[in-house]
């Protein structure tokens, strides 16, 4: 079995966090796990500490810190960076990614061999105005990028560790990693996964924010999807 990466990107999630990482712990088979990376992208409240507490009873578990906030995308890469196993499963802080569904993603992956693996928050518990915003991006985004994703904001992801290192990075590159895969001639299937409310602090992003980041992101990837010219290539065996 792949032993696999937890890799979790947090800002300010005191209060949801701790809960989180022990959720994972609880509910992902320990022949599966390897480890859990928190990477604390510069919190300001008591995120750090929280996972600071657990350290001493989960061996597996580590804690990386940055010292300026960089984003979630870099979070993402510094923890897929650190990452001692080949296979990374990914999952937002704030606790609304149930862990529960990350072995099924990794069977998905086992078993029909995508190199992507990505959730489908098929009931999201947003706002109204979040989902709204959330629809209508996505066939934005599915319409320039033609990358079949029915919900690229899903934090849950399972992919191959240097297969994401080879990838362009920039800031925002969390949202398109379904395109980028696809640009590189990897395959990608997308599971149904549950979503659940917020309990502690706000989400970090407004749909205004979304939209100014969004739109000059989303046209530099397109650009980028257009450039790419995968190539498959095998060595002649020496005589």
């Amino acid at each position: 079995m792949h032993q696999i990466s937890v890799v979790i990107p947090v800002h300010n999630e005191a209060g949801n966090i701790a809960a989180l990482v022990t959720e994972v712990f609880g509910v992902i088979p320990e022949e599966m796990l390897g480890e859990v990376i928190v990477v604390d992208d510069a919190s300001t409240d008591g995120s750090a500490e929280e996972v600071r507490l657990l350290l001493p009873e989960k061996p597996n578990l580590r804690l990386i810190r940055h010292e300026t906030n960089a984003g979630q995308s870099a979070a993402v890469r510094t923890g897929v960076q650190a990452a001692r196993f080949s296979l990374i499963a990914t999952m937002d802080g704030d606790g609304q990614n149930p862990p529960g569904d990350i072995p099924k993603l990794v069977d998905a992956w086992r078993a029909e061999g995508p190199q992507l693996v990505g959730g489908h928050r098929t009931k999201r518990r947003d706002t109204w105005s979040k989902r709204t915003a959330s629809r209508w991006a996505n066939l934005l985004r599915r319409a320039m990028l033609r990358d079949d994703c029915p919900d690229t904001g899903c934090g849950l992801k399972v992919f191959e560790r240097e297969r994401h290192l080879a990838l362009p990075f920039f800031h925002g590159q969390h949202r398109y990693l379904p395109a980028l895969f696809k640009a590189q001639g990897y395959t990608a299937v997308f599971l149904p996964v549950r979503d659940r409310n917020r309990v502690h602090g706000k989400s970090k992003y407004t749909n205004w924010k979304r939209g100014i980041q969004g739109i000059p992101d989303l046209m530099g990837v397109a650009w980028l999807i257009r450039r790419a010219r995968p190539v498959k290539a095998h060595e002649e065996p020496s005589r």
